[in-house]
This record gives structure tokens, C-alpha cells and sequence, in this order.
């Protein structure tokens, strides 16, 4: 007979590990530690978190069965606490979690606790990334607290001798008809230590049927964020706590020769660490060990490098072959003829895009606290990947995985730029030298120099359509910046897209949208020389030129959803105004943006963006306030790099590295905002904090196109004024 788990139909093997795991000793010690006593819901590995382990045998990395995911722990006292590995930067992630698991247990959100990105309480999770916490970590957990609601009613049975089926779980009981027998969750769980262990899919609520979810509940814990009760990485102290730098270059790639710390040495309180290629100096407060390492005397060995004024000559030389568009949602590769397209088109578009470097300018800096106890570390910092931390510094530091301890207090915004945090490395080098806690907070100048950056992009565009605005070939190549979005979205036969490998002058990494808002900005930028070419609408040429396929069908309903609410077609801007609109789709959800902007050539600001309408679509709404939110600060982020974001560089040295030189939107560059939800409850919800920003530059663009009729093909488009 096979076996039964929770209502859950289970493989026969499959059901004796799952009870070994539950009923062994190593499980109940490393959970109930943790935890305590009360019904703890685990999930076996195998749904898309575990699915993210690194390879480690299928064990832990401290040894044990294999790897349990996230879970869910109802307490001795009715408390409910869902663990996560994920990290809160800013996009409410604390709050939606909260909403999934206090739908499926029938209890109000406020009473749901989210334990975050603590490497010694949460499951493995690979990071912080990709908009994958709505689409995969809240079915997860999802998934364990309707099981600990079945859990909980068979316990309500039992200890009733009811009939189950005329039990039903609401405001944290588990009550009868007429309100008896009733039991709080706390009477079901006191005393107990109880463990499931659940595999496979378990039922859960469906979106037309959530109650928490779909609502626009407040930021969890809001209250402590604007009354600075919270306390981010660069608030924590340590007792005995110490103030770490370290010495840097001017140049990038520079080699250290020769250095003289004596006079360092010499100043009252500080210690000079030297290990390996690390100088740095330890001292009682942050400002003397900023005047210390001023101190140290050093000479430096610098490459040659390519400067900004070079770059795209350099992407374009550098080039290795091309491929497909690699990750998710990048499509690359050919279909049809691109020979034939070329021949069918009456109207051809072939056009150069280019995309600066620009960095991520997170509210709050790097920062790390690292403290030795028991050759034991534990460190606090702000990044998007704590377990992939804890191994940097498992392996930089010359320890076991487990004897690593990484916390990761909500943090200042990350934008994809903090995988990878050299504070907790220093910090943690430092420490270990002094004997002490010690607290390492990048500069700003340092965040802007020594922080990776959103890779810098060469696009070719070479396009056609027939003189009724009907595709016929679109041949698409990136050069360095990525494969994100890659392929186009609309109806062509003869199509090829690739995304070419190159070397890049400066360290590059994960953005917010990653390579998306590159291709997007290049696609359709050049859909809209397209539209002009053969005389048709923009909208009404994307219109024409999306199909019945279900992708399409969804761009299709943002684009009209965003026209609709602008006003599109219905009246002509005044003079020195445009409008202009783009529209993409990243990661499963879908955008359609539509700018109006002002233009004075003259102005030192020439172009003034006065308002933006954005469509967007992601499935399922899971809480439209906080959506709403992580739309419109894409937008005013995306701004940014439309119209003046850029690294400055020549020869291994950044040139604008503080806020005074490297400008950021503020709040005059704010438009009007305006946003369009698509709520399609039938649909999984897929992820909103990327997507959003990916049709901004090109619908502003656009805008600046038929305000003036010239065409700008280089983000950021006006950097320096108008261009010359």
C-alpha cells in the first residue's frame, strides 16, 4: 500500500527517508534546538530552494541527513515563525512571506514572525536575486504552513475524538460547529515536539481564495523603520568593539610594491594589520582609523587600462563569438533567414546602441561587524547571498562552512550589488588579528570604486519591416552586457539575437533587471525608428506586430493598458514636449511604459521627464500598495540611468566616485507617477522588482525623439547637456 504523509501521496521509499528524517535524532536536535518545543513543518529538498545547493553531497555542510528546506514552527504558545533565507533590501519581502504563511494558517499577518537570512536558524537559499521570493519561496512556505494547518486539525481530532471533517482552523484556533470543541493553537501544540517532514506539491489556497494575500497590507515592520528602531549592519555593536580600514589604491588593478607603516604604528590606539596583499589598521573610533591609514606610506604598480573614452571600441574588438541568450529570459538564438528577412522588408532600420557603466549607489554602504569566539565566526553584514558569504569566508579565512556564522540585518537597499560584500572578509581578517570585535563601514568613494558595477553594453540593431508595418527580420547582438531579455518579444520570422562575450575594463556584475534594461533600451528604441520608417503609430505597429501567443497576448494588454490611462492617440503634446512609449517582459511579468518629456537644448538639464504611465503585469497581485511602491521607485531609479547615471574612468581611475559627481534622480528629476495593475489571479505570481525599470529609458527616448526629432542612442542619453 503506498503510504499517505499529511494527505500527500508519497513514494514508498521516498516516505521511509522522510520518517527517518522526522523521527532522527540529528533532526530534532538541530530544529528543536533552534526553535523549541511546539509542531515544526520542514520541507524535504527538492522544490526550487534545495534545488539551489551547491554540491555538497546532499548533506549539509556540518554533516546529517539530507538538506531540509524552509519551514514553518508553530510554538508552545501559539506564536507561528516562518524561516527564510532570504534577505529584506527594501522590497517588502518580509511582509508578503508573512502574508502567504498567515493565509494558509488562517491567523492574522501581524502574529506571523519572518526569521531572514541568519545562516545558523534559516534553510539554505542561494540568494536574494532574480525576483524569485514570490514566485518560489512563498508557495514554499505556502506549502509548510497549509501542512501545519493539517497537522494542526488532525490534532484537534485526536484530542477531541471529533470527526476531522467538522473541524476548521480560523484566528489561530481550531474550532468545532458552534465554536466547540475549540482549541488555540498553543492548547494543540504545548508539550508537544512534533516534526513533518512534507515532499512534493502540498494544496494551497488558491489567489481567488487568499484573504491575507491580494490585500495591501502595512510593512511588517514599518513602526521600527521610520521611527529608527531598526538597526541596519552599521548600527550593530559588539562589546569591545573596534573600527576597522583599509589601505586602497588610486588605480584599479593596482599591485602593491612596497609600504612603510610606521608612522601608523606610532599613533595612540591604533594596530596595524598587515595579511597578504590586506593592509589595515584597527583603532577605538571610525574617524582615527580613517586618520590612521593616511598614515601609511605606500607605492603602487598599475597596468595600463582602457578609459570611458575607449570603451565601446574596446567591447566591440574584444568579442568572442556569439551565443544564445543564456539564463532565464534570454531566448537567444535563430530562426528563418535573416538573408530573406532583409530581402522581404521595404523599410530597413540598422542602428548602434550603447550602454554606460553605471553603479548601484545603495542607501547603505557596505558594511560588515565580525566577531571571533571559540574559533567560532560570526558576522554581520548586508548582502544578498548570506550562505554564499559564509562560504567566501569559510574559504578566505581557512575555515569550516559551519564554523561560520553570517546575519543579515533588513538592509539599505542592494540592487543586485551586494552578491558579494568585501567588508565581511576585511572585518573578519581584521578581527581575527586584534582579538576583537571589529566594525568595517565603507566610504561612499569606496562603494563607488571598489564595488562592482551594471555592466557597460554595445548593441547592433539591424531591422526590417514591410510597407504595412508587418516584421520581416531582426538581427540582435549584445556585446558584454548580458543575455537578460535578449530575444524580442514580437511576431518575426526571420529572427536572430546573441549575446557576445567580451573583456570587460571594469569589474561588472548583477543589476537590477541585469542585462534587460540594456536589450530593452535597444529594441525598443529601434521598434520605434521602425514604427517612424514605415509611418504607422508606435503603438499601433507594436500592436500589429504581436501574435495570439500567451506571452504576446500579456505584453499586449500592458501596452494598452498604459496608452489607455496616458491618453495616447487622443491629442498632440505643445511644443518642446514628446511622448513616447516602450514595453518588455522579464522574468514571467510584464511592463509597458509611457513618458512625456520636456525639452530646453539650452538647459543645463535639457531634458525634463514631466510624467510617466506604467502597465504592469506579474500574475497573481499579492499586495498591491507594496507593489505599486516597487514600480514607481523603479521607475524614478530608472530615470537615473536613462538620462545622466555613468561611471567616469581613464586609465584605472574612477573620476566621479561621490554623490557630488556622480548624479543620482532627486526629487526635482520626480515626474508625475502614474500606475496601471494588472491583477490576473489565474496566474502564479511572478516577481516585481526588476521588470518594472526595463521600459523606462526607451519610452523616454522615444519621447525625446519627437520632441526634437533627433534621434539618442546612448544611455545615459544627456549626461553632459544636450548633446553636442
Amino acid at each position: 500500500m503506498t503510504p499517505h504523509l499529511d494527505g500527500i501521496v508519497i513514494e514508498p521509499e521516498r516516505y521511509e527517508l522522510i520518517e527517518a528524517i522526522a523521527e532522527s535524532e540529528w533532526t530534532r536536535r538541530q530544529f528543536f534546538g533552534i526553535t523549541g518545543a511546539g509542531l515544526i513543518v520542514a520541507l524535504l529538498a527538492g522544490d526550487e530552494a534545495a534545488a539551489q545547493q551547491p554540491q555538497r553531497g546532499g548533506q549539509r555542510g556540518g554533516g546529517g541527513p539530507p538538506e531540509i528546506g524552509g519551514w514553518v514552527h508553530i510554538g508552545a504558545d501559539g506564536a507561528v515563525t516562518a524561516y527564510s533565507g532570504k534577505v529584506e533590501v527594501g522590497q517588502n519581502v518580509r511582509t508578503s512571506l508573512a502574508q502567504a504563511v498567515a493565509d494558509e494558517l488562517r491567523v492574522p499577518y501581524q502574529s506571523v514572525k519572518i526569521v531572514l537570512a541568519d545562516t545558523a536558524l534559516v534553510p539554505f537559499d542561494a540568494g536574494t536575486f532574480g525576483s524569485r521570493s514570490t514566485p518560489a519561496m512563498a508557495p514554499q512556505l505556502r506549502r509548510a504552513a497549509a501542512a501545519a494547518r493539517e497537522a494542526l486539525l488532525d490534532l484537534a481530532a485526536e484530542k477531541s475524538k471529533a470527526e476531522r471533517a467538522t473541524l476548521s482552523a480560523a484566528d489561530g484556533k481550531v474550532s468545532g460547529p458552534g465554536g466547540k470543541p475549540s482549541y488555540t493553537y498553543g492548547d494543540l501544540t504545548q508539550g508537544q515536539k512534533l516534526m513533518k517532514v512534507i515532499g512534493g506539491d502540498v494544496p494551497t489556497t488558491t489567489a481567488d481564495k487568499w484573504t491575507v494575500a491580494g490585500t495591501s497590507a502595512p510593512k511588517a515592520n514599518g513602526r521600527d523603520i521610520v521611527t529608527g528602531g531598526h538597526k541596519y549592519t552599521s548600527d550593530v555593536t559588539r562589546p569591545g568593539m573596534v573600527f576597522g580600514k583599509v589601505l586602497r589604491p588610486k588605480k584599479l588593478k593596482s599591485k602593491l610594491v612596497s609600504v612603510d607603516t610606521r608612522a601608523a604604528e606610532a599613533a595612540p590606539g591604533v594596530t596595524v594589520v598587515r595579511d597578504g596583499d590586506l593592509v589595515g589598521v584597527v583603532a577605538p573610533t571610525e574617524y582615527t582609523a580613517a586618520e590612521a591609514v593616511k598614515l601609511i606610506k605606500a607605492e603602487w604598480d598599475a597596468p595600463a587600462q582602457v578609459s570611458a573614452k575607449d570603451l565601446f571600441q574596446h567591447l566591440k574588438d574584444k568579442a568572442g563569438r556569439g551565443g544564445g541568450g543564456g539564463g532565464r529570459g534570454g531566448g537567444g538564438g535563430t530562426r528563418g533567414s535573416i538573408e530573406d528577412g532583409l530581402k522581404a522588408a521595404d523599410k530597413k532600420v540598422t542602428a548602434t546602441y550603447t550602454v554606460a557603466y553605471i553603479a548601484h549607489v545603495p542607501l547603505e554602504p557596505r558594511a560588515a561587524v565580525a566577531e571571533w569566539a571559540d574559533g567560532k565566526l560570526t558576522v554581520w553584514t548586508g548582502t544578498q547571498r548570506p550562505f554564499g558569504v559564509r562560504d567566501d569566508l569559510a574559504r578566505a579565512l581557512g575555515v569550516a562552512a559551519d564554523k561560520v556564522r553570517v546575519i543579515v540585518p533588513d538592509t539599505g537597499s542592494g540592487y543586485g550589488g551586494k552578491h558579494t560584500v568585501a567588508t565581511a572578509t576585511e572585518a573578519a581578517i581584521l578581527a581575527r588579528k586584534v582579538g576583537k570585535p571589529v566594525k568595517l563601514v565603507w566610504t561612499r568613494e569606496e562603494e563607488f570604486t571598489w564595488a562592482y558595477f551594471r555592466p557597460a553594453g554595445l548593441i547592433d540593431v539591424t531591422a526590417g519591416a514591410k510597407a504595412d508595418g508587418t516584421l520581416t527580420v531582426w538581427d540582435f547582438h549584445n556585446y558584454n552586457s548580458g543575455g537578460s531579455s535578449l530575444a524580442s518579444p514580437y511576431a518575426v520570422p526571420n529572427h536572430r539575437a546573441e549575446f557576445h562575450p567580451t573583456d570587460s575594463p571594469l569589474a561588472q556584475g548583477s543589476y537590477r533587471a541585469l542585462a534587460a534594461t540594456a536589450n530593452t533600451f535597444a529594441r525598443e528604441s529601434a521598434m520605434d525608428e521602425l514604427a517612424h520608417a514605415v509611418g504607422l503609430d508606435p503603438l499601433a505597429f507594436r500592436l500589429k506586430n504581436l501574435g495570439d501567443a500567451a506571452p504576446q497576448k500579456r505584453l499586449k494588454a500592458v501596452l494598452e493598458a498604459a496608452a489607455k490611462q496616458f491618453g495616447w492617440g487622443k491629442g498632440k503634446p505643445t511644443e518642446g514636449h514628446g511622448y513616447g512609449l516602450a514595453a518588455g517582459t522579464e522574468k514571467g511579468s510584464f511592463v509597458a511604459s509611457v513618458a512625456e518629456v520636456a525639452v530646453d537644448r539650452k538647459a543645463k538639464n535639457p531634458v525634463r521627464v514631466v510624467r510617466v504611465v506604467t502597465a504592469f503585469e506579474c500574475g497573481a497581485v499579492v499586495n498591491p500598495d507594496h507593489l505599486k511602491n516597487q514600480i514607481e521607485g523603479a521607475v524614478v531609479m530608472g530615470l537615473g540611468g536613462a538620462l545622466f547615471e555613468h561611471v567616469d574612468f581613464d586609465n584605472g581611475e574612477i573620476l566621479n566616485p561621490t554623490l557630488g559627481d556622480y548624479r543620482v534622480p532627486r526629487f526635482r528629476d520626480a515626474p508625475i507617477l502614474e500606475t496601471v495593475l494588472l491583477d490576473r489571479k489565474e496566474l502564479p505570481s511572478e516577481g516585481a522588482g526588476e521588470t518594472p525599470i526595463i521600459a523606462v529609458a526607451p519610452a523616454v527616448a522615444n519621447a525625446v525623439f519627437q520632441a526634437t526629432g533627433e534621434r539618442l542612442r546612448a544611455m545615459p542619453l544627456v549626461p553632459n547637456g544636450w548633446p553636442k
